[in-house]
């Protein structure tokens, strides 16, 4: 396996190496004095203009997006975002080059540079799953979604720092992800590596997996866009599962319109994962066509105030600080016209989401060791043969513990099922009655934590959450949600607003996030991974 860094600073080299002039290759009817490419905050829509005019080339983006992951990844704030490094990446852009040079864009990701979190497959690197246990494992298939994305012409950058088998910010394999805002502070959970670095602008779009929050919690603390789909949209073939009635794939971006344009390319009916099947006919020709600026009027939604999680603490400052920042968010929502309905209650929430979410210790093992049994190659075969290696991270060994031994044919997993399905009735019920499009509530109701300095060593699950979590009531319900930047706090952290809709109306997330995003305009990049000297 080929060193990152060593990969990252041959293409630094090579990037010096080149001019401006000699890179740009210039496409038919391109402008002689194209208007100026900015890669920092650079959306799909901006490269893809860049192309057209002749200013950039594909082999010149990943250079220039190499040159910020090494500037800032180890070195800098020490984010610690990207696991592995594509070896392929520039050899890859440079047929991306030469195809638009000949026939125009090779689809519609051509050259766009992605971040992956290291739970999908590829079969040009190593996907370790966040162990050291997987740490030089290569897959001998791509993931359906990685598959998808190199046909949709992207450029697979690289694989991200995810928590130790989905869970948590921290690894055997890496260590700890750090927050881009502030690198002491917690970056949420097992998709964190894909949050920091997309925030970081490593690239211009991601990948993350979300059980249970992971897509919207690093999203959300890193003032990006976050959408955990319907299950069934988005196929997990090539995916390790965490608890298969839960996962799913979907996009970290820095803009709505990304996100809309990344699920284009990954929704659909996949053989490979059965589940998908319940996509068909659910999938519109593109999800970019529910973006309104005005998609917030007389857009009826519900407000749930009440704190999803147990610890939250609303007499704490800083519970009050991210309360005023959603404060000026609901404020927000109505002057774009939206119509409330404030508060909207919830029976038993708490409550419900401990039983369906906290208490589901049924699927994982069977989940897992099915998944490693169609890997010949695997250094391991089951969940049990992962903790007998000892080299799992004690917060995560200590989670996993509780699912060795549990099965789906327990009477207590009827009892999750039930709850569930139950509490499915009951919002959908509320939902109906008053007429909503959607919830809206906190991704959070309290900033990111401080990481404590034991974090790799402590063996409590308890002490890498953020508290304030109101993530779990999407994947208890099976419903779609989306996090959107809602600005600030005054300590300079990012909040993020949550909006929730029915099984498979991502496109009333799109409409609704949309114009709330065009509205407010909060996203902004963190102080500390600035433009880089030199950079466009």
């Amino acid at each position: 396996m080929l060193d990152r860094r060593l990969i990252a600073k041959v293409a630094v080299t090579l990037f010096l190496a080149a001019t401006v002039g000699s890179a740009a290759v210039q496409s038919p009817g391109a402008s002689a004095s194209p208007a100026a490419f900015s890669l920092l905050e650079a959306t799909i829509d901006d490269i893809q203009a860049a192309f057209h005019s002749g200013q950039i080339t594909c082999r010149r983006l990943v250079e220039l997006y190499l040159k910020r992951i090494e500037a800032y990844d180890q070195a800098g704030p020490s984010l610690n975002a990207v696991q592995n490094l594509n070896p392929r990446a520039l050899q890859e852009a440079e047929r991306l080059d030469a195809a638009f040079r000949s026939s125009g864009p090779a689809g519609l990701l051509h050259c766009i540079p992605v971040l992956v979190k290291d739970q999908v497959e590829t079969s040009d690197m190593p996907t370790t799953y966040g162990s050291a246990v997987f740490q030089d494992f290569v897959p001998q298939r791509d993931a359906t979604i990685v598959t998808k994305l190199k046909k949709a012409g992207a450029v697979i950058l690289g694989k991200t720092t995810m928590g130790e088998f989905a869970a948590s910010f921290i690894g055997s394999a890496f260590g700890v992800v750090r927050n881009a805002y502030d690198p002491a502070r917690n970056p949420s959970s097992s998709s964190a590596g894909t949050g920091s670095g997309i925030a970081a602008n490593f690239a211009t779009i991601g990948i993350g997996e979300d059980t249970g929050g992971s897509i919207r919690g690093p999203a959300a603390v890193a003032s990006l866009v976050g959408l955990r789909p319907t299950v069934p949209l988005v196929s997990r073939f090539g995916m390790m599962p965490a608890r298969p009635t839960t996962d799913t794939l979907g996009p970290i971006t820095r803009t709505v319109k990304d996100a809309a344009i990344l699920l284009d390319v990954i929704a659909g009916y996949d053989p490979n994962d059965p589940v998908t099947i319940y996509a068909i006919g659910q999938v519109p020709a593109s999800y970019t066509t529910f973006l309104r600026k005005d998609g917030l009027k007389g857009a009826r939604i519900g407000v749930i105030r009440e704190p999803m999680d147990s610890n939250t603490d609303p007499d704490s400052d800083d519970y009050k600080k991210v309360k005023e920042v959603m404060d000026r968010a609901i404020v927000d929502l109505k002057a774009l016209g939206a119509d409330l309905v404030d508060p909207v209650t919830i029976p038993e929430l708490k409550d419900r989401i401990r039983k369906v979410h906290q208490d589901n210790v049924f699927e994982t093992e069977q989940a897992i060791n099915s998944y490693l049994a169609n890997h010949p190659t695997a250094p391991v075969k089951t969940l049990q043969e992962i903790l007998l290696t000892g080299k799992v991270v004690p917060r995560r060994a200590s989670q996993l513990m509780n699912n060795v031994g549990r099965s789906t044919d327990e009477l207590g997993y009827l009892q999750v099922l039930l709850v569930k399905e139950e509490t499915r009735q009951i919002v959908l019920k509320l939902m109906a009655d008053n007429q909503l499009d959607a919830m809206v509530y906190a991704t959070y109701d309290h900033q990111p934590a401080v990481i404590a300095p034991d974090v790799l060593t402590n063996p409590d699950p308890q002490g890498v959450s953020n508290v304030g979590n109101n993530r779990r009531l999407s994947p208890v319900l099976g419903f779609p949600a989306m996090t959107v930047p809602a600005g600030f706090t005054t300590d300079g952290l990012p909040v993020g607003i949550e909006f929730m809709a029915r099984p498979f109306a991502e496109g009333t997330l799109f409409r609704l996030g949309y114009a709330y995003e065009q509205g407010t305009r909060h996203r902004k990049p963190p102080a500390t991974t600035p433009p880089l000297p030199g950079e466009p």
